[in-house]
């Protein structure tokens, strides 16, 4: 039997962290983005509710499919299954997003 593959995705967001998973992960055809489908949320088995799963199920509802920046993700793994879903602050952290080369200072973007 073929297992479905499951990826979690760490990604930077307006100053906070975000820690999703997905069935489907890719190279976009949109230069300099990776393609996130099928985003996976946890069951419902228990009354306790993570508020901030319960923000990404609300930010993401009706998405079939998202663009995240290159330069924002962290990093991507396997995994053999899904867990929670969740926001950290991105404050502290030891990780610094990939600097993007903008040209000498005071000079126009070339043509």
């Amino acid at each position: 039997m073929k297992r479905e593959r499951t990826y979690r995705v760490s990604f930077h967001n307006q100053g906070k962290i975000y820690e999703i998973y997905a069935r489907n992960v890719s190279q976009s055809g949109l230069m300099g983005f990776v393609e996130i489908e099928n985003i996976v949320f946890g069951e419902r088995t228990t009354l306790v509710v993570d508020p901030s799963e319960e923000h990404l199920k609300t930010e993401f509802e009706g998405v079939s499919r998202t663009y995240i920046p290159m330069h924002s993700v962290i990093r991507i793994d396997e995994v053999e299954k899904s867990g929670p879903s969740k926001i950290t602050d991105g404050r502290g952290d030891k990780v610094t997003p990939f600097p993007v080369f903008t040209g000498p200072a005071g000079t126009p973007p070339a043509k």
